[in-house]
């Protein structure tokens, strides 16, 4: 049997990861265990320390709601100009009938499927997604929205899943109503 030397050290960096990977969970209770021992041997200490991270976590919740901020969950958004997102990433586009980006995040419909333009595979799904990416364009456009969580906080893809609404109207039920999508079933469907 013959023994390929480069064997090992292509497997060493993974090794060497994996262990990194895994002193993450010690150190996290490593931490714990003192502030726990603080905690006991200096009451007072330890509440001011409380006081200065809770007063920490306060300016970080302050900054995180400043402009140019993605807002959290189910917190209304200011109205914003779209366009069409022609390559990767965007700021405030529109990809396609499900998905667009908005302050640097890339956000899927939740609760919709719509046809695909990146490739369609017939010309009636290529008609209807180029008209279901319009539609989102314009309805986005339109005012602000509110971005509802899902289910999930992310698909497979790393796209944020939130159900779009105005005035607690779903945008992706106007589409549905329009003919421009489906309802999402948990999987996608073809169009063709």
């Amino acid at each position: 049997m013959r023994h390929d030397s480069d064997f090992h050290r292509a497997r060493r960096p993974r090794r060497a990861a994996r262990r990194r990977r895994g002193r993450g969970g010690t150190l996290v209770l490593a931490v714990a265990a003192v502030g726990l021992a603080l905690t006991i041997a200096m009451p007072e200490r330890a509440r001011d320390m409380l006081d200065t991270a809770a007063a920490m976590a306060e300016r970080v919740r302050i900054e995180a709601d400043a402009p140019g901020t993605p807002a959290p969950a189910g917190t209304p958004m200011a109205a914003r100009s779209f366009g069409l997102c022609f390559t990767g990433g965007g700021e405030n586009c529109v990809v396609d009938g499900d998905t667009f980006w908005i302050d640097g995040e890339k956000v899927r419909v939740a609760d919709i499927d719509a046809p695909e333009t990146h490739p369609p595979r017939c010309a009636e799904e290529a008609r209807l997604g180029k008209a279901a990416t319009e539609r989102l364009r314009a309805l986005l456009d339109a005012g602000p929205v509110t971005l509802v969580a899902a289910d999930r906080d992310v698909d497979r893809y790393g796209r944020k899943l939130r159900i779009v609404e105005r005035d607690g109207r779903s945008l992706g039920a106007v589409l549905v109503k329009e003919g421009l999508a489906r309802e999402w079933s948990g999987r996608r469907a073809p169009w063709c």
